[in-house]
């Protein structure tokens, strides 16, 4: 007796639920029988009432639990770039696509297991005895890993292969962490017998880092040949590749095809190598295998990587888990993304004080503590911590240097001893400006030259006139015999604007206007007289502040207070300073 309520279709969904059956298995007779039923009430039905046309429900092996599992857990795309360093911020890796989890997993173990060794470690009471995190765990466990968030233990190895359908229990070691200090035991608990969840894991680590289908082991069933012309091209491509990021010249151009004139400084390089050198052209681009050419962007973009990290480790390498004092800005990009690069500032084995680039991090915004997340998140990707940071480089913005709750704050309230200073070049800086500020006759002069500027450095032709009266000037200095000839005398001089944050420029202004005070004047009468309207007008006004005592006096006064600053600037600034 049919439920009130319940169609034939809903029988048919139904129906087509409970059977599993494969595309190559063979239905029962009784499954045949059936269908032929549900199919003959499902014609009859349609002939006493017409129904709008359904869709069939594809049969699935799985079942419908499993289905019901994997859309209500969210599939994330992997971002390589922003996978998280510290083990407890770490997205399951089940969370990621089933196409992306082995690109997951690959960089992960690029990264290695996060062992923050130089971290100060938590201390935690156990029934009245203090204990902490060992450090030379790391040394017996190589698995075993620290989040300094959570200030709790890890395994690297459980986290990448663990299998949670033959060990659908909690572990201590994947979610949320080992703390008990006190249970050293518990770490080979955790190993366990041969057939535990962690041996397994362990044996599938072991073989996704050294398949036996690796692309090391295919290239070396090739002949020796292939693989030496295989180095070579390689070679060649990063000797390409090493140039260009030493000049800090674009790769790519905006026509890279077979008919292009100019196809990016990367292929031009290329393709002028091969011209010249016989040895270059028998083995990349037209000579190269149509899938092995190591020319496009993807393969350009994988070995920039590979320099940049390598350039790190060599700086890494060279720190030698010293101390070193952070050295931050940001600032935005073309895109008005805002980005912070971070220096380290340390000691060398040689003893030389140096400073390298660390890395370039994208923040959302520009407050303390975003900002040092990001840093944060970029020292643990070398497991480093604050511990280490035994001084800090920051402008003198409040986010950066404020006393409540400044960047400066929070890193010494984990390490007291990063203390902050400020440049003092940069500070000399800043109260020059203020002090000019604060004068009316030093606005009133460099609002003069802000309008003089106007008038000359807008015109190609104005400032070509600028430099034949400064060349007449001179050669009627030379038949004086007022100036003195020789090599680097005498240069031909420009006029630029200056900049309140290079207080050197203003400086180098004042100099160039007091120099080629002659030529400026007899400028500003030829364009007084050969022009017209507002030119005219601004070039005689300028001319009538021009020739005037004030201005002249000014100009002197601040070329002479100019050079003292200006040489303590340079002192402030140089390698060897203890004051930048």
């Amino acid at each position: 007796m049919k439920k009130k309520g319940v169609t034939i279709f809903e029988m048919w969904d139904k129906s087509s639920k409970t059977r599993k059956i494969t595309p190559t298995s063979t239905p029962t007779s009784l499954s045949v029988e059936v269908e032929s039923n549900l199919q003959l009430a499902l014609v009859q039905r349609h002939d006493e009432a017409p129904q709008p046309e359904r869709e069939t429900t594809p049969i699935v092996e799985d079942d419908e639990a499993v289905d019901e599992d994997d859309e209500s857990m969210p599939q994330f795309e992997a971002d390589l770039a922003a996978l998280e360093r510290d083990p407890s911020k770490r997205l399951p890796i089940s969370s990621y696509h089933a196409n992306d989890q082995d690109r997951v997993r690959r960089r992960y173990i690029d990264l290695g297991a996060c062992q923050p060794k130089d971290h100060k470690f938590e201390i935690r009471d156990f029934s009245g005895h203090p204990r902490r995190f060992c450090p030379t765990w790391f040394k017996d466990y190589k698995w075993l890993e620290y989040s300094v968030q959570e200030e709790a233990a890890f395994c690297f190895v459980c986290y990448l292969f663990k299998d949670k359908t033959k060990s659908p229990g909690g572990d201590a070691f994947v979610n949320g962490g080992f703390n008990n200090w006190n249970l050293k035991a518990r770490l080979k608990r955790h190993i366990g017998a041969v057939s535990s969840a962690h041996a397994e894991a362990q044996e599938k680590y072991d073989m996704f880092t050294t398949p036996t289908t690796s692309i090391r082991e295919s290239i070396a069933s090739n002949t020796t040949q292939y693989k030496v012309l295989y180095k070579l091209r390689v070679t060649w491509t990063l000797k390409c590749l090493r140039f260009l990021l030493h000049q800090g010249l674009a790769f790519r151009g905006h026509d890279e095809s077979d008919d292009s004139l100019n196809k990016g400084n990367f292929l031009e390089l290329l393709n002028w190598l091969a011209g010249n050198f016989e040895e270059v052209d028998r083995v990349v681009l037209k000579n190269a295998p149509q899938n092995c050419k190591m020319a496009c962007h993807d393969i350009q973009q994988e070995l920039i990587k590979c320099c940049a990290q390598l350039t790190t480790k060599l700086v890494i390498e060279d720190l030698d888990g010293g101390h070193f004092a952070v050295l931050a800005d940001e600032s935005s990009d073309m895109y008005q993304n805002e980005q912070l690069a971070v220096c380290l500032r340390y000691v060398d084995k040689k003893g030389r004080t140096v400073v390298r680039f660390l890395g370039l991090a994208h923040v959302e915004d520009t407050s303390s503590l975003t900002l040092k997340a990001a840093i944060e998140d970029m020292l643990m990707a070398y497991n480093f911590s604050f511990v280490m940071v035994r001084g800090q480089g920051y402008d003198g913005a409040s986010n950066m240097k404020g006393n409540a709750n400044g960047m400066k704050k929070l890193i010494m309230d984990e390490s007291p001893y990063a203390y902050y200073v400020h440049c003092f070049a940069h500070q000399l800086q800043l109260t020059l400006v203020a002090v000019a500020k604060e004068s009316g006759d030093c606005n009133w002069f460099f609002q003069q030259l802000a309008c003089l500027l106007n008038v000359l450095g807008y015109s190609c032709k104005k400032m070509r006139m600028l430099r034949i009266a400064q060349a007449e000037e001179l050669i009627a200095a030379l038949e004086l015999e007022e100036v003195e000839t020789g090599t680097g005398l005498n240069q031909e001089m420009g006029i630029g604007r200056p900049c309140d944050t290079r207080w050197g420029s203003h400086y180098k202004t004042v100099n160039h206007v007091i120099s080629m005070y002659p030529a400026i004047r007899r400028v500003l009468i030829r364009i007084a007289k050969e022009y017209n309207g507002t030119e005219a007008v601004a070039a005689m006004t300028m001319l009538t502040s021009f020739r005037t005592f004030e201005f002249v006096f000014m100009a002197h006064l601040m070329q002479e207070i100019f050079e003292y600053t200006d040489d303590l600037s340079r002192a402030l600034q140089k390698k060897r300073s203890r004051y930048c």
